[in-house]
């Protein structure tokens, strides 16, 4: 065994440790929405991305059974050999009609959609622009790439600008709805100015597909955007949508470049067929069930009402932030509030910045207003 390989990754461990950054996954004996059972205890659920309470949907699960039943468990390949189903068809033309856009690509996670986004459409002429608070995957991506990487002010339209005056062939990234503050950019202001400085604007929607917009069309959508405004955008199936997977949406060149140089995207399994139905369901109930999207937003309201004493930053989405400074302090938190029957994961650097340790508050159609009272009592006491 390679013993100075191993000795470096155990320091690594051992530091990660010390620092109060160790993860370690959690097995749940069941998931039912807004609540979960781990280690035979139930906990109310407050760490999710399943904002609309689709994940558990009877009609999504009868169609993934449905599709298992009818193309089998696994596509049995990658899309441009043998991977490519009827219902693979069925999803990308349904995202197409339902977003405005000419072509979809799928792709396995948002992660991997993300990577081929940025990945394949900078080249080395390019300067790749985003924001500071973007997601590891576009900073990734980014890094990766041939392009240069410049970074500005989280939601600084004023630093956007004075980027944009500085570099050649900018190629402009931000997020619709930010992971972990929960707030959104002014993309109306960031659109003018990409047409000032011929860039293009690529926007990763994970979190607002769904949740904003008319029928859940996501972030540019409630803010008035076109999608075809935009040079392309990515969003994923786990959050909204309940399931899991993710897409590209765009121009037919666009999608087509991406589609013939997209390594992530070439040579990669398609998703399994019955997880293509289960996100056409998804889709189907996010367009018409607008009491989903009435509920959520409700449950926002109350829960900024009843929480306007506490420290919280300034979002208005599902994604409610508690700063807390330490990871000590986070955790401690954490773990309190689990004593007490709520589950409301620590998130420490470095998924934030140093010394911005939080609680990363997600809030779901499925609760109720009884589950929102009950968190900001129990978080009062403990904080």
């Amino acid at each position: 065994m390679p013993q100075a390989k191993l000795a470096q990754l155990s320091q690594a461990l051992e530091l990660r440790r010390a620092q109060q950054l160790l993860r370690a996954p959690v097995t749940l004996e069941r998931y039912d929405g807004r609540l979960l059972v781990i280690a035979g205890k139930s906990y109310l659920n407050f760490s999710g991305n399943d904002y609309l309470g689709l994940a558990t949907a009877p009609p999504v699960l009868q169609a993934y059974a449905d599709g298992a039943a009818q193309f089998g468990a696994g596509s049995s390949g990658s899309p441009l050999v043998t991977g490519q189903h009827a219902v693979h068809q069925q999803l990308s033309d349904s995202l197409a009609d339902w977003l405005g856009v000419e072509r979809v690509l799928l792709f396995s996670s948002g992660f991997a959609a993300n990577q081929a986004m940025l990945l394949t459409l900078s080249s080395k002429a390019d300067t790749l622009v985003l924001d500071k608070l973007s997601h590891a995957s576009l900073i990734d991506a980014a890094l990766h790439s041939d392009a240069s990487l410049k970074r500005f002010a989280h939601n600084d339209v004023a630093a956007l600008q004075n980027l944009l005056s500085q570099v050649s062939q900018p190629m402009v990234v931000t997020e619709g709805v930010f992971s972990m503050d929960g707030d959104s950019p002014d993309l109306t202001a960031m659109l003018a100015l990409c047409r000032n400085y011929d860039a293009p604007l690529l926007l990763d929607d994970a979190h607002g597909l769904g949740v904003l917009g008319p029928q859940g069309r996501g972030t540019a959508a409630a803010q008035g955007i076109k999608q075809s405004e935009l040079f392309c955008a990515m969003a994923n199936f786990g959050k909204a949508l309940g399931t899991s997977g993710a897409f590209i949406g765009g121009s037919k060149i666009v999608i087509d470049y991406i589609e013939q140089f997209g390594r992530h995207y070439i040579y990669s399994t398609a998703l399994p067929p019955p997880l293509c139905a289960a996100v056409l369901k998804s889709i189907e109930l996010c367009r018409a069930d607008n009491w989903r999207r009435d509920k959520l937003h409700s449950n926002i309201a109350l829960f900024r009402t009843l929480a306007e004493d506490l420290p919280l930053l300034n979002s208005h989405s599902a994604i409610q932030g508690v700063v807390l400074g330490s990871s000590e302090r986070a955790l401690a938190v954490s773990e309190q509030l689990k004593q007490q029957g709520i589950w409301l994961s620590a998130i420490r650097p470095p998924t934030v910045p140093q010394g911005s340790a939080r609680l990363r508050i997600t809030l779901s159609a499925s609760h109720t207003a009884e589950d929102i009272t009950l968190l900001l009592q129990k978080l009062r006491q403990v904080l």
